[in-house]
């Protein structure tokens, strides 16, 4: 009989922002083994190969196409414990930065 893993609640999530000049965008992810400067640059590769393969209309994917991976800035704006507590405030500060690449 396989046991079940119990799932994490403590983990550390990181909010970041992606900048293009004045248009941003606010996400979230985990942090993988400690690393945070890792784990976000792997989801930004996450975010290239949507916009470069899957051809979506969202307006992040739309401006990595446009301007290229290379014209953006990555900044990690906090990190927070638990999945609930970081996907609260990454509302929190999308509500209060109003970033134009987070709309579809």
């Amino acid at each position: 009989m396989i046991k079940k893993r119990k799932a994490r609640c403590d983990r550390k999530h990181i909010i970041y922002e992606i900048s293009l000049g004045p248009k941003s965008y606010i996400g979230i992810t985990y942090v993988e083994a400690q690393a945070p400067k890792r784990s976000m640059r792997r989801r930004w590769q996450k975010h290239v190969r949507r916009a470069l393969t899957e051809n979506r209309d969202w307006k992040l994917c739309k401006a990595i196409r446009k301007y290229g991976p290379e014209a953006f800035t990555l900044q990690i704006l906090e990190i927070v414990r638990g999945k609930a507590s970081a996907h609260a405030r990454e509302r929190e500060l999308i509500f209060q930065y109003n970033p134009m690449l987070n709309t579809q």
